[in-house]
């Protein structure tokens, strides 16, 4: 890889601040919007594997990494006015938008709210938000919930409540995980809260780009939710699903050549 061929950071400037991001490639533009409480360190390996044919943009979303923060109660509609803000101050007009996660109920919501700048979605194991869902999430996410505490312990309670849904052998990720939840300003479990405020029933049906749904296999959360938004795309130009044999939480990162192929091959029919 030579300097011209390696990613590149930014800020763009934004009403909300600014926002941080890595680019790498030329081409049609793909953005990735990462899940809670990540950053765009999610994307580190798949970024390469995009750019050999497409501008890829992996972005921390508003409240998240590096780019501004974002005061709670957060919400998905925030959140997608950051990622539209990037494409405005990049100059893009349309792109495909590739959310995990969390990313993917942002990625809904942008598709929703500003169809004619989003060519083809991509959602991996994004969750389905109804009322059942808001319900079971009234008293907190469940997960990235630790309370600081003087002798430290939240930081290894962080780790366990992950540890279950992660690949065996892969401590390195876990280490990412942490990294980005102790990052100044981000509440690990506020993200998981703004997908349960938000009201995606009301906002599905007006994606009308082709979409492609990754599961992951081992991903108790999201892979039961794969079916209910498919049912629920009724506007989208096409929908394609692909389940990824043994992924897990941290897919882009446990699986990135698997999820680069299933995006290319979708994206050649899909959004030529």
């Amino acid at each position: 890889m030579t300097v011209d061929d390696a990613p590149r950071r930014g800020y763009a400037d934004a009403p909300f601040g600014q926002l941080h991001y890595v680019e790498q490639g030329s081409g049609q533009p793909i953005l990735l919007l990462h899940q809670t409480p990540r950053s765009a360190d999610e994307f580190r390996e798949l970024l390469p594997l995009l750019a050999r044919s497409h501008r890829a943009i992996a972005m921390d979303m508003l409240g998240f990494g590096l780019s501004a923060t974002l005061p709670a109660p957060q919400t998905i509609e925030q959140m997608s006015a950051g990622a539209l803000a990037l494409l405005d101050a990049l100059g893009i007009d349309a792109a495909v938008v590739l959310g995990h996660h969390t990313g993917g109920a942002v990625a809904v919501e942008l598709a929703a709210s500003a169809p004619e700048r989003v060519r083809a979605v991509v959602l991996s194991s994004a969750p389905w938000v109804d009322g059942a869902y808001r319900a079971s999430h009234a008293g907190g996410p469940g997960v990235d919930e630790a309370v600081v505490s003087e002798d430290g312990s939240h930081l290894p309670q962080l780790w366990k409540l992950r540890q279950p849904y992660y690949p065996s052998g892969r401590p390195d990720l876990l280490d990412r995980f942490i990294r980005d939840a102790l990052a100044p300003g981000v509440d690990p479990a506020e993200g998981h809260l703004a997908c349960a405020r938000y009201r995606m029933e009301d906002r599905i049906g007006l994606v009308r780009a082709p979409v492609l749904l990754l599961g992951a296999s081992a991903d108790p959360f999201a892979l039961p939710d794969l079916e209910p938004i498919r049912d629920h795309l009724t506007a989208a130009a096409k929908v394609r699903s692909v389940v990824l044999d043994g992924g897990t939480i941290p897919l882009m990162e446990q699986l990135p050549d698997e999820v680069a192929n299933a995006v290319a091959e979708f994206l050649a029919h899909a959004a030529p």
